[in-house]
């Protein structure tokens, strides 16, 4: 199975989906993903996204050039159904919502059985958009809150 980043329209909100194939590193003992792991799929959706809509570099050249980050000022999670190895799965983004210098991103990860969808876990992640220099949080640039807003048709 090709892993392919795409966007899907579920109930009325436009949202970006990264699937994935669960990996033995993931497990722990009880056989069943690690729960500190959902936290993993959540940043690497969040790149993906970064690198199917803007460009393979465009998270580093963020972090590198603009000196732009999106440091975790508050994250939780609920736990719904186990991921097992080698489970198929995606983690869903949509914006929760989002400030001049803040965004809360929703993550839903689904185990993936044909069309059928099992939720195993449902987060969010609000990051401060921070100039890494100043370490302060700056105003969403206007690129990046294009960006986000096309995970929502519901916010404005």
């Amino acid at each position: 199975m090709t892993a392919t980043p795409h966007q899907t329209n579920i109930k009325g909100v436009a949202a970006f989906v990264h699937p994935f194939v669960v990996r033995f590193a993931d497990v722990d003992h009880a056989k069943i993903v690690y729960y500190p792991m959902f936290y993993h799929y959540f940043h690497v959706a969040f790149e993906e996204l970064f690198r199917e809509r803007l460009g393979a570099e465009a998270y580093l050249d963020l972090l590198d050039t603009q000196k732009i980050g999106f440091p975790a000022v508050h994250s939780e999670c609920d736990y719904s159904s186990p991921l097992r190895f080698a489970d198929s799965a995606e983690t869903v983004i949509n914006l929760d919502k989002m400030g001049t210098k803040s965004v809360s991103l929703q993550y839903l990860v689904n185990r993936v059985q044909g069309d059928d969808r099992v939720l195993a876990a449902k987060g969010s992640v609000t990051c401060a958009v921070t100039d890494l220099v100043a370490f302060r949080a700056v105003e969403i640039p206007p690129q990046l809150r294009t960006l986000f807003l096309e995970l929502s048709t519901a916010v404005g």
